[in-house]
């Protein structure tokens, strides 16, 4: 009895010494897989955007993005800190899995600033971007052009903060889906839905306000302008039109109104530009929307001020042009009274788009393009 209580006794270690040894076995199998799947090749752009959020919806930001992240990567990203989110240089196009989860976790881009003003092109702005981020000219604008929704208008005049280190397709792709973002929510803000091709024939009314307006609190009274003339049949006969491209800063002389067939010549042409002559603020945006109600059909740059004097009529407008005959453009702000006009427009610019009462966006558009 006590032999056979012995040999049980035996049998149990035996088995226990067993499973322990395969414990270390697939341990050991195991610690081999995951090093071998921590030397298999990642291809990967040389800056990464990583948007913020827990590590699972990282992971699966990554995988929409084609980086084949599975179950192994969230313990081992999990287990070694946090990802860092926003831009991360990665340095190589190909590096090891373990090298791209160790970049994740430590390598945050160095970023360059760069400003897109309001009223200024794409075209000098690709020239900028080339420059100031060492990027190929011509692969910048090839990429642009083959990309953009129109010539112009699809990137948002504001500060943006980019990594150096950034190719030429993934900065446009950047730039467009940053924009596109925020005209999607400002659309819904105002109209409740985003009609990408409706909503671009604001941008171009916003561009061509934004080329004229002398100031933020112009720009419902110029788009007011703008509207009167569209409304009556007129054409538009504004030189801010003739601005764009590589011609966005040159005088625009009684020759280039002859001589330019394009859509862009609102002397020739009735009707807005078929594209937006420039990029857009925000504000110009508002004021295409909410213009004022005003009687104008003319304004006029008034030399001392700076700023545009308005007309209901041709006669008051040629009263207005003849009072800057002799007067030299000193543009020497003056202290004026605001008008009711004035008082209505920088109460649209200053007031929540979201108090403000919301028009139909199948408006004018549908009849003047």
């Amino acid at each position: 009895m006590e032999y056979n209580k012995n040999i049980k006794r035996k049998d149990e270690n035996n088995i226990k010494i067993l499973m322990f040894f395969n414990t270390i076995y697939l341990f050991l199998i195991a610690c081999i897989m995951v090093l071998y799947y921590l030397t298999l090749p990642v291809v990967s752009t040389k800056i990464l955007y990583i948007p913020k959020g827990s590590t699972s919806n990282i992971i699966s930001h990554l995988n929409k993005n084609g980086y084949e992240m599975n179950i192994i990567d969230e313990v081992i990203l999990k287990s070694s800190g946090y990802i860092q989110s926003g831009w991360i240089d990665i340095e190589q196009t190909r590096l090891t899995k373990m090298d791209f989860l160790i970049k994740l976790l430590t390598s945050k881009a160095a970023l360059k600033t760069v400003t897109l003003i309001p009223g200024e092109t794409s075209y000098f702005f690709l020239k900028k971007l080339a420059e100031e981020f060492n990027l190929d000219e011509e692969k910048l604008t090839k990429i642009y052009n083959e990309h953009a929704y129109k010539l112009d208008g699809n990137i948002l005049a504001d500060t943006y903060s980019l990594p150096v280190g950034m190719n030429e397709e993934y900065l446009i792709f950047y730039l467009f889906s940053q924009t596109n973002r925020k005209y999607e929510e400002f659309s819904k803000k105002i109209f409740g839905i985003y009609d990408k091709n409706k909503w671009f024939n604001y941008i171009t009314l916003a561009s061509v306000i934004q080329k004229e307006a002398a100031t933020r609190n112009e720009m419902p009274i110029v788009a007011s302008v703008i509207h009167n003339r569209l409304k009556k049949g007129m054409p538009l006969q504004m030189d801010g039109t003739l601005n764009y491209g590589k011609y966005s800063n040159s005088v625009v002389t009684a020759d280039r109104i002859r001589n330019d067939d394009s859509s862009y010549n609102t002397y020739k042409n009735k009707g807005l530009p078929k594209n937006p002559v420039c990029a857009v603020s925000l504000d110009s945006i508002k004021a295409a929307i909410f213009p004022v109600k005003s009687n104008y059909l003319y304004f006029v740059r008034d030399n001392k001020t700076g700023l545009h004097k308005f007309a209901k009529t041709f006669e008051e407008h040629q009263i207005n042009i003849q009072a800057n005959v002799g007067v030299s453009k000193t543009y020497t702000k003056v202290n004026e009274t605001p008008n009711d006009i004035d008082n209505e427009a920088i109460d649209i610019m200053k007031n929540d788009i979201t108090n403000q009462k919301t028009p139909s966006i199948k408006d004018l558009f549908n009849s003047v393009n």
